[in-house]
């Protein structure tokens, strides 16, 4: 994905208007704009500033992964559970354990009625 499409996505889940994002960031609405479409890309400053207000990382808004690269559903995941505050972070966790345990104990009952 593009810088723009992921912008985009961050807009859509917030549901967002390119004119609010502009007024919070300072910027034109017709700069948004811009991004949104890919004709152009924000300096270091306005990417910083993006990637702040959104609560993600500059590699996400760049779709750039570092070392081991994720697949598309592991970088949502990381996306979103970035984007939650930190309380919905730790119950996001724990189920998520629970998943673990649950498809650990299903496959162990699986086993032992083979």
């Amino acid at each position: 994905m593009s810088f723009g499409t992921n912008l985009r996505t961050l807009l859509g889940e917030r549901s967002m208007t390119q004119k609010e994002l502009a007024h919070h960031l300072n910027i034109a609405p017709s700069t948004v704009g811009s991004y949104v479409q890919n004709m152009r890309e924000p300096d270091f400053s306005t990417l910083k500033s993006i990637a702040a207000y959104f609560n993600v990382s500059i590699d996400y808004l760049l779709d750039y992964t570092p070392g081991r690269l994720l697949n598309t559903q592991e970088r949502e995941m990381l996306r979103i559970f970035r984007s939650l505050p930190a309380e919905h972070q730790r119950i996001c966790t724990e189920q998520c354990r629970a998943f673990i345990r649950n498809s650990y104990l299903e496959k162990k009952e699986q086993e032992i009625s083979s």
